[in-house]
């Protein structure tokens, strides 16, 4: 079944699709998905009635994206166009055009800084649309090797989370496939985004109790179990304290719709 299958990417998947439905209406919209992987959150909203530009650089991440979308039906398939590229170099895909709903979920630990690429996804939403945001916070950089009581891995998350306070910058991790990666802080994101016309609409905490061990398992065989499990996580995800000391923070912020002017 391979990583894919395992219940932290079961979970992370349908935390972010249940979210994402609270906050697109009702009809089919456009949406951009960049670092759409192995497309599982664009060919969800495409099933959903919805059009879908996906923009991903990898080529194994792409020919997953194919062989997946190549057993949905005729009329899911012609909604989705998946593009090679990525952040950075969107406008010659996206030809400027804007969109109802723009995602870059878990990418953005992976860039150098997130100010230029909420620039540039944020030039990309229609008014009144949203951008949807997943990032991982120094919060859960610091508390995933202390709640699998790796000791000496949480003293040097913490040594670091005070150094990146003390030099001003943003912390460092190392992933579970061995990737330098970067955390975001929630309030400097939103605040940082407020400055191109996204207010922070709400936000949610993606995977919080299935991330306690290093054990990453298949998910219960039981549906009714399952699906108490994705309802715990997706209650504690959307409440304080709990949704704190999730692995990703899922971010939705909203573009300012301007109303009618005056003419008076």
């Amino acid at each position: 079944m391979g990583s894919l299958g395992r219940v932290r990417n079961v979970v992370r998947q349908e935390m972010i699709a249940r979210q994402l439905d609270q906050h697109l209406p009702p009809h089919p919209v456009r949406v951009l998905d960049v670092g759409a992987g192995q497309g599982s959150q664009s060919i969800r909203l495409a099933r959903a009635g919805h059009d879908v530009d996906a923009v991903e650089p990898d080529a194994d991440m792409r020919a997953a994206f194919q062989a997946a979308l190549a057993t949905e039906r005729r009329e899911v398939q012609d909604r989705v166009t998946l593009h090679n590229g990525r952040i950075g170099e969107l406008a010659p895909i996206t030809g400027g055009e804007t969109y109802d709903a723009v995602l870059l979920l878990g990418v953005l630990m992976y860039l150098r800084a997130s100010e230029p690429a909420v620039a540039e996804l944020a030039a990309h939403v229609a008014a009144g649309g949203l951008l949807a945001v997943a990032s991982r916070t120094p919060t859960s950089a610091v508390w995933r090797p202390a709640a699998r009581q790796d000791w000496r891995a949480a003293l040097d998350a913490l040594d670091e989370h005070d150094a990146a306070q003390r030099d001003g910058r943003d912390m460092r991790y190392v992933n579970e496939i061995g990737t330098q990666a970067r955390t975001d802080d929630i309030a400097a994101l939103a605040a940082h985004a407020a400055n191109f016309g996204l207010s922070l609409e709400n936000w949610y905490g993606v995977r919080i109790a299935v991330d306690m061990n290093e054990v990453d398992p298949e998910p219960p065989q039981d549906p009714r179990e399952l699906a108490a499990l994705l309802d715990v996580e997706e209650r504690l995800g959307a409440t304080d304290p709990y949704r704190q000391l999730a692995q990703l923070a899922h971010l939705v912020l909203r573009k300012d719709n301007p109303g009618p002017r005056s003419t008076g």
